[in-house]
């Protein structure tokens, strides 16, 4: 399968896109990227919900740059891989467990084979999330994960035991497939920039618009009833203390200061008791902070670079990255 590629968002020189397949058959599009230099290691990207490759090809340029090869894949349900659902629109899912087998086919098929150890990966919102449980499995083949705002709750929920009632209850009586009440399958690029809960920075969020608007089939709608019914199953299972507790891989956790999707203070919550964790709050941004404003993303480039590859003592590169972030805070204007 080709990438996308459009005026504002040129795809990173040398990749090698293909299409892997599930344990249990689900089509999955992945792509990878080598340095010019010998790698230091590789990192794979995995993405949040709604997302697709074509939207972390800056980033991939960014990690080409540190000398570190770049996985990147579409989820089932989401970008150009494979649906459950016959309606593409529709990212469904019934159990998040399933996205720990499309983590297994692109380590066994794409990592293993053809990218340079150490492994790191870099996970957004519910990429984040996926990885957060395979680690507190004990099945995480990477060093070190950088996470960026992970779905542990949702953010703004007046009335959260009720919504989980209902979807739960809506889920059971056949409705999973549905979308959740007042939800459609219009893309979030597609809506206006104003008003949006992703990024405070025009420019990419225009540049993301572009690439749905090229290739619609990329995008998905909203949440399906199954797909919040099983999220809201892992985020029960988050919000038990001993949870984060278990989970061994060592992680540098980034929330937003304006998060509006995911709720930040249960990220710190939750990130504060993780035994080999530290967690960076970067003020003012919003969700997606790889694609917020220069000044956001200077300040999480500099806690990764301190981080990742980082020194060999795990405790040593998580400090390091701290105080890194509140170096480029104090040193770049936010505004």
């Amino acid at each position: 399968m080709d990438l996308i590629v459009t005026p504002d968002n040129p795809v990173p020189p040398g990749g090698v896109t293909t299409t892997l397949r599930a344990v249990d058959g689900m089509r999955l599009r992945v792509s990878r990227w080598h340095p010019e230099a010998d790698a230091l290691g590789t990192v794979l990207i995995c993405t949040g919900r709604a997302e697709f490759i074509e939207k972390y090809f800056e980033t991939v340029g960014e990690l080409l740059s540190r000398r570190l090869a770049v996985v990147v894949f579409d989820w089932r349900g989401q970008g150009l891989s494979g649906r459950e659902l016959d309606n593409s629109r529709k990212g469904h899912i019934d159990d998040f467990s399933l996205y720990e087998r499309d983590l297994d086919a692109i380590v066994e098929q794409a990592l293993d084979p053809f990218c340079p150890r150490p492994w790191f990966s870099l996970g957004h919102s519910m990429g984040a999330s996926v990885l957060l449980a395979q680690a507190r499995a004990g099945r995480s083949p990477f060093e070190r994960l950088a996470l960026i705002a992970p779905l542990v709750d949702v953010h703004g929920l007046k009335f959260p035991r009720a919504s989980r009632l209902l979807a739960e209850t809506l889920d059971t009586i056949g409705f999973g497939g549905a979308y959740v009440p007042g939800g459609g399958g219009t893309s979030a690029l597609t809506r206006p920039f104003e008003g949006n809960r992703l990024t405070s920075d025009e420019g990419r969020f225009r540049r993301n618009a572009n690439i749905v608007a090229a290739a619609p089939s990329l995008a998905i709608g909203d949440p399906t009833i199954g797909w919040l019914n099983a999220a809201f199953r892992l985020m029960a299972q988050f919000a038990d203390p001993e949870y984060p507790r278990r989970i061994l891989t060592p992680a540098l956790v980034f929330a937003a200061g304006d998060d509006r999707v995911v709720d930040a203070r249960a990220v710190e919550m939750f990130s504060t008791r993780l035994k080999a964790g530290r967690h960076l709050v970067i003020p003012y941004a919003r969700h997606e902070i790889l694609m917020e404003r220069d000044a956001f993303r200077q300040q999480f480039w500099s806690a990764f670079d301190a981080y990742i590859p980082g020194a060999r003592d795990e405790l040593s590169a998580l400090v390091t990255a701290q105080d890194w972030v509140e170096k480029a805070r104090r040193k770049r204007a936010l505004w």
